[in-house]
Formats: C-alpha cells, sequence, structure tokens
C-alpha cells in the first residue's frame, strides 16, 4: 500500500442536481454541486470524482457550463465522467481544468476513444471506469449507468483497459452503491491481482474503518466514496464531512513518515 493512498470524494451529478443512489437507483437529493466543492476545499481532500450519471443514459453532452462553475471554485485535482463520446471532449475537459476523464460507456461502446485519449493526454489522465454487479453468482459489467449488463468480467475489462494504455481503473460495486455495509473486497482484490495499474475502489464505505480494510485488505490503490462524505449519523442527515489528516494516520491509512 502507499505512504499516502488517495481518498476521493466522489460527487454524483443529475440534471444539476447533487445526487446520492442507491444501487445505482432511488435517488436522493443533496443540493447544489458546486456549494458542495466550495465545502470540500477547506477538507483538505486528495482528489474528487464528478460524475453526471444522466449525460450518458439520456445521450446528452458533459454540462459544460456546470464543469466551468465546478471547476473554477475546486482546489483539488478532479475528475469527470458521463456523456464523454469524442476525443474532442476529452480536450475540451482537460483545457477547464480536469486532470482526468472517466469513460465507461464509451470503453465499451467506442473502444477506440481510449486510445484517442491516451494519444492526446496520456494515461496517467485516463480512468476506465467499470461498474460491475453480481449476476447468477458470478461478476458482471453494466453500462449506461447500470441500465445494461454486458458480456464481460470486471477482471476481463480491466486487464482491456490496461492493454489499450489507460492510466487507471475506477471500481464501483452496483450492489454496495449506498448501502454502507462496506467495500465488496472479493472484488476489489480480483481486479486488483489482475492489472498492473492503480484501482480506486468506490462502492459501500460507511466509515474510516472500511477505507482501510479496502486499501490493505482489497489492495486498492486509492478509497473513493459517495455517501460517507454527504451523510451523517443513524438518520442520515445530509452534512458534507471528511477524514482529518490525523484520523488517517491514526488507522494507519496514511503513513507519517515522522514515525518510521
Amino acid at each position: 500500500m502507499y505512504n499516502r493512498p488517495r481518498i476521493i470524494p466522489v460527487l454524483l451529478i443529475d440534471d444539476r442536481d447533487l445526487i446520492k443512489t442507491k444501487q445505482f437507483g432511488s435517488p436522493t437529493y443533496l443540493g447544489d454541486p458546486v456549494n458542495a466543492v466550495k465545502i470540500f476545499n477547506r477538507k483538505g481532500i486528495d482528489e474528487m470524482a464528478i460524475l453526471d450519471i444522466s449525460a450518458t443514459k439520456l445521450g446528452k453532452e458533459p454540462d459544460w457550463e456546470l464543469l466551468d462553475d465546478i471547476a473554477s471554485e475546486a482546489f483539488m485535482p478532479l475528475s469527470y465522467g458521463g456523456g464523454i463520446t469524442t476525443v474532442e471532449q476529452v480536450k475540451r475537459l482537460l483545457a477547464t481544468g480536469y486532470e482526468k476523464v472517466v469513460i465507461n460507456t464509451s470503453f465499451v461502446r467506442k473502444l477506440e476513444l481510449v486510445t484517442e485519449a491516451v494519444n492526446l493526454a496520456g494515461g496517467q489522465s485516463v480512468v476506465v471506469s467499470i461498474d460491475a454487479k453480481k449476476v447468477d453468482g458470478r461478476y458482471k459489467c453494466v453500462i449506461s449507468d447500470g441500465q445494461e449488463v454486458i458480456d464481460s468480467t470486471p477482471v476481463e475489462l480491466a486487464q482491456k483497459a490496461e492493454a489499450m494504455g489507460a492510466g487507471e481503473i475506477f471500481l464501483n460495486s452496483v450492489d454496495r452503491d449506498g448501502m454502507m455495509d462496506g467495500y465488496d473486497l472479493d472484488l476489489v482484490k480480483s481486479v486488483a491481482d489482475a492489472v498492473n495499474i492503480p484501482v480506486t475502489a468506490c462502492g459501500g464505505a460507511a466509515g474510516i474503518n472500511d477505507l482501510e480494510r479496502v486499501l490493505h485488505e482489497g489492495k486498492a490503490h486509492a478509497a473513493a466514496a459517495g455517501s460517507m462524505f454527504v451523510f451523517y449519523g443513524r438518520l442520515k442527515a445530509v452534512l458534507i464531512t471528511a477524514p482529518t489528516e490525523q484520523e488517517l494516520i491514526r488507522n494507519g491509512i496514511y503513513i507519517d513518515q515522522a514515525i518510521k
């Protein structure tokens, strides 16, 4: 595990609203995404992922005006996914101030886009997102915001993405999304063991102990989450929060070099 693995809040956008889903459905409205970014600025987070879950599903362009507003307010590195279908969009996204493009459905529908994006920006800026769920006891992948199951396993897609030059895998468990009962460690470890590029795990985190487990036991390179950063307490009141650096050190997630 890295001395300082990335901890990444994920903001889901649906028609300009900030929401949080459960198993890719049952959205809860959380407010304005730009205001959320302003609050996260004060939390000292490593990176933020912005995912527009309606863009691909509805066949829409990315909401460039909203993406401009977010980038102008964010003090942390940003990645974005949703509705990316052309290399021209990738170029515009990077010019807007986003460090990484996240490609999900287009990785299956338009395979050459990953190659084009890597040639344009380098593998470090290209993330292939894999949404996985169990179907008849086996892991399968889904696209179009979980609407379509495809005949590929997460390991197969991850290995293909690595072979095409993608620099990172964003692995999301549909079954654990929003459930706050821990990451699917078997899923994460199976993909992390199968590739040599970083794997960011997402889906299921309820707190700092889940981050520690997915990084240590799941062998993820980074831990992403939604609910644990936007809900608080047993009643899940909407409150944007994040663990402090000292909490991350105390729980063995960050390794304090002064102690080593």
